[in-house]
């Protein structure tokens, strides 16, 4: 045997949907067609109650992709499978439950396909039935866009074009001038001022302080 076939062959169980209580793990239900764009509704599909099918789900990843299979809960033999499209999902959930969902499920050799609606006896296993596809739609995806190891996002806080290198090359040296002894007098739009604190000058005077209050006899 190739062992480069040997992929083909191995299967990665994202989730499973076992026996609980003598009865199987989900049920299957006849749909009837689409009449409205609005979507599924179990409720509509009869007496949830009396299901025309029970056995296990398992959805199985290999190197070609991910389907959803409905087995015999016993033998383990494919009742129907449901390959799954991240691009056009094979399941719907129903409109009025959570547990109940709508499959599109294709026979391989002919290429005909069916929707058949299935339903969980327990709301835990719907969720994880849920995270489970969502969980590969998030892997497949990222696969299909991986970043490039050398893109890097440019921080919208620097101004855009070559950088500079402001860095001092050796036996670069610079030098600042601080004019801390000279003051001299500065004028402006309000007016001239003179360094000294004791004089008013020109400038803006300052507003007397507020009167005080009159003193009581």
């Amino acid at each position: 045997m190739d062992p480069s076939s040997l992929d083909d062959e191995i299967e990665s169980i994202l989730f499973i949907a076992r026996e609980i209580s003598g009865e199987y793990s989900y049920t299957l239900f006849k749909v009837p067609p689409l009449r409205s764009n609005e979507g599924y509704r179990a409720t509509e599909w009869g007496d949830l109650a009396q299901p025309m099918w029970k056995g296990r789900m398992r959805i199985v990843e290999t190197s070609k992709g991910v389907t959803i299979r409905l087995e015999d809960g016993q033998t383990g033999e494919a009742f129907a499978l449901a390959p799954y499209d991240t691009l056009k999902p094979s399941v719907e959930a129903a409109l009025d439950s959570s547990r109940y969902f709508v499959l599109r499920v294709e026979d391989s050799a002919s290429g005909k396909k069916a929707y058949i609606g299935i339903g969980f006896l327990e709301r835990s296993e719907s969720f994880d039935f849920n995270v489970a596809l969502q969980d590969y739609t998030k892997r497949f995806k990222a696969a299909q866009n991986p970043p490039s190891p050398t893109s890097t996002t440019p921080s919208p806080h620097l101004p855009p074009g070559p950088k500079k290198d402001y860095s001092l090359k050796e036996g670069q040296t610079f030098s600042i001038n601080l004019n801390l002894g000279s003051k001299k007098s500065t004028s402006g739009i309000l007016g001239s001022s003179s360094s000294s604190s004791g004089s008013t000058g020109g400038g803006v005077p300052l507003l007397p302080p507020p009167p005080s209050a009159p003193k009581r006899k």
